[in-house]
């Protein structure tokens, strides 16, 4: 038993929920309107299944709150939010092994029907994070903080947990820690929090920050997500960054197609469990191969991949030049027509938009 650990105690400046000057905060916000995010999250929420799980335990607790159905069986009949289900943008192995980073969660959040603000802690935006907190103390969206534990007096380092709620008079955060084996939920001050989102995370040499998630007005993707398997986020962004440069010089359907072939392979199509979303993916893959462009991908490099190919040349609208997308438009004009195929769009567009950014802050 010497060599096993029950829970640590909290730093000195930190308030635990349950004790007594906890439960007079937790009055006085609640009666000064500081909590109503705290009950969405109180009823859902769940403590990580695994040491390295807090970003996928942040997570899980936020789409459930946020009432966002998975598209996906969790047991039984059941479709509910649990960690394997988090599964689409990083391999729960890889996940297991070194944790997430900011960006990553982000990704995580997007492919599973969220909309989401991502902002890096720095020495200029103590009000940003304050007005943050406020906002989804009042229920607006779900606010998840990552921040090194070091800098709040903890043993550890990177972690995440979600917010849930605001005492605004003391300027304290409720934190509701995922990691409730090892810290109970606690109120810190606001700006000590915002400073510990200011150490650098080594995964990607930033800073740490904070996401706000909100419910994606378009509805949940159930079916195509971007993938980073056997590289990290900060690679795969890379990646993306020499496609575009590869796409410059594209004139036509077939030297789109060649230059996005690096990138077909991180498209991920994931079939949902329940036979309403089965049927929707099946739908947004039929209007995909009606579309002319489809026609033209198949003639440029085949059947194989023709159908990612043609999704990925859709999301990637964007980025390409405006002669591109001129030659593009008259072969996609059904697409208009197909709201599963226009959801799926969405969220491969929020993914990719997230990793263009990323390649070129990096």
């Amino acid at each position: 038993m010497s060599e096993t650990l029950y829970r640590r105690p909290l730093p000195s400046e930190a308030i635990a929920f349950s004790s007594l000057d906890g439960r007079r905060v937790f009055a006085e916000a609640l009666s000064a309107g500081g909590l109503d995010g705290y009950f969405p999250l109180a009823e859902q929420f769940h403590t990580q299944s695994d040491p390295a799980f807090c970003g996928l335990g942040s997570l899980v607790v936020s789409l459930n709150a946020l009432g966002i159905d998975p598209g996906r069986l969790w047991k039984g009949p059941w479709r509910w939010f649990s960690e394997e289900l988090l599964d689409c943008c990083v391999p729960l192995t890889e996940v297991r092994k070194r944790g997430l980073d900011l960006d990553e969660l982000a990704c995580l959040a997007r492919c599973n029907g969220a909309d989401v603000e991502l902002v890096r802690g720095d020495a200029n935006n103590l009000d940003a994070f304050r007005a943050a907190i406020a906002s989804a103390a009042r229920g607006d969206g779900v606010l998840v903080v990552s921040y090194d534990r070091s800098a709040l007096g903890q043993t550890g380092s990177g972690h995440f947990s979600p917010i849930g709620g605001y005492h605004r008079a003391r300027d304290l955060a409720l934190i509701l820690d995922v990691a409730r084996f090892k810290y109970p939920p606690h109120w810190m001050s606001v700006e000590r929090l915002w400073q510990a989102t200011h150490p650098i995370d080594p995964a990607t040499t930033r800073a740490r920050g904070w996401l706000v998630f909100r419910p994606r007005a378009q509805g949940i993707a159930l079916g195509f997500s971007i993938r980073c398997d056997g590289e990290s986020w900060q690679g795969l962004a890379e990646r993306l960054s020499g496609v575009v440069a590869d796409l410059s010089s594209a004139t036509d359907v077939a030297s789109l197609a060649r230059a996005i072939v690096p990138f077909v392979s991180h498209l991920e199509l994931r079939m949902p469990s329940a036979p309403a979303h089965r049927e929707a993916v099946t739908s947004a893959q039929n209007a995909l191969r009606d579309l002319p462009l489809h026609r033209e991908v198949v003639e440029a490099i085949g059947a194989e991949r023709a159908e990612a190919m043609t999704l990925l040349m859709l999301a990637i609208d964007d980025i390409l030049t405006p002669p591109q997308r001129a030659a593009l438009s008259e072969l996609t004009r059904p697409m208009a027509a197909h709201p599963a195929l226009a959801s799926e769009l969405s969220n491969l567009r929020a993914q990719l938009a997230a990793l263009w950014t990323h390649s070129r802050v990096a």
